[in-house]
């Protein structure tokens, strides 16, 4: 329990990280000494304190890093390096902000971003260049600040996000909205769902496939026709995602997983996570009992390990109609956060692939 109770570190964005390497160059340049750690402001008006890796100045250029600390988030680009290298220009009163190696290129329209243009989003570029400016202005006065962003293990670390699907190539992107990682990626979570909606339909694509995760994401591309960002990995935000759905202009939704997160979208939990919402065996019990199965089967189901396990009982006793209700369970929660604005599809796999039961929309 005391692991429970223990306060989860925040940490701070890819955004913030490039805000304080590039307020830390300028600093090594105005001081002319190696700079250990600098204050930057946070877009809610608030300043954070971030430890700086390297630095390395001359008289009129420097290159400082920070490594990425996602604090408790489990994040990829976690301990990531990001650098950034500071020069002026004769452009008086400018700051340019651009994308080197290892910061992906956008592609796809929908994510309020220039095409072919470093997917650096707008909130750290504006934190970038409020630091800078507060900073620098005396400089400013005179000259012109360039500052390019580069994250040496970018290229790698891109595959291992959400950033392909998204049209993001050849590395990660810089990102942020607050300045800090909330745990548990709650609020990444909820902004890359709604930026895999908007890449959709930006690209004329108004039917989703919500999926709960990879597995579930490769079944689901076998059956239904449509291009990869069209596919959204929700996790556990299922009720999350459709109500988005539901409010930006998607005109069907084909809910897909197993029979985990299933059971618990089906007794109208709108975040599935695995320690915020445990199986409900009791509810599990009740639709084996609306198909009629014996009592023993009901007991065995009321101990059930998980809702796995419950299926393999299903199964084993040939209990007609049962996959069925937790489709059309979820079919009528998931409508229902969607303000009964998206039609619905739910399908429910098996662990091979097979489908065990599917409630389409009339």
């Amino acid at each position: 329990m005391e692991e429970e109770k223990r306060k989860l570190r925040t940490g701070y964005t890819t955004g913030s990280s490039a805000t304080a390497a590039s307020k830390a160059a300028l600093l090594s340049i105005i001081d002319q000494k190696k700079i250990e750690n600098v204050d930057i402001l946070l877009p809610k008006r608030s300043y954070v304190q971030i430890p700086i890796y390297s630095c390395k100045f001359e008289s009129d250029k420097a290159v400082c890093s920070v490594i990425k600390n996602g604090g408790d988030d489990p994040d990829v680009t976690h301990g990531a390096e990001i650098i950034t290298e500071l020069s002026f220009t004769d452009k008086k009163n400018e700051i340019e902000i651009e994308g080197g190696e290892g910061v992906g290129i956008v592609t796809k329209p929908g994510l309020g971003l220039e095409i072919n243009k470093p997917a650096i989003n707008p909130v750290p570029k504006k934190m970038i260049i409020e630091n800078i400016r507060e900073t620098g202005k005396e400089i400013l006065s005179e000259k012109g600040i360039r500052v390019v962003i580069s994250v040496p293990k970018g290229k790698e670390l891109g595959p291992k996000t959400d950033n392909p699907r998204l049209g993001i190539v050849n590395g990660i992107s810089i990102l942020g909205t607050s300045g800090i990682v909330i745990p548990f990626s709650t609020a990444a979570y909820a902004a890359s769902i709604r930026q895999n909606l908007d890449v959709a339909i930006a690209a004329g694509n108004h039917k989703v496939v919500l999926t709960t995760g990879g597995r579930s994401e490769d079944f689901a591309k076998k059956m239904v026709d449509l291009p990869d960002h069209c596919f959204v990995q929700i996790g556990d935000f299922s009720g999350y995602a459709i109500q988005q759905c539901g409010r930006k202009d998607i005109n069907r939704a084909y809910v897909v997983g197993f029979i985990g997160k299933l059971a618990k979208m089906a007794a109208g939990v709108k975040q599935t996570h695995v320690k915020g919402s445990k199986v409900d065996m009791s509810f599990l019990a009740e639709l084996a009992l609306k198909c009629n199965a014996n009592e023993n089967i009901i007991q065995q189901i009321k101990k059930a390990n998980t809702a796995r396990h419950v299926s393999e009982i299903i199964q084993k006793n040939k209990i007609d109609g049962f996959f069925d209700l937790i489709c059309n369970e979820t079919h009528k929660h998931m409508r229902k956060h969607s303000e009964e604005k998206v039609p619905v599809d739910v399908i429910l796999f098996d662990f091979e692939g097979n489908i065990l039961a599917r409630k389409s929309e009339q």
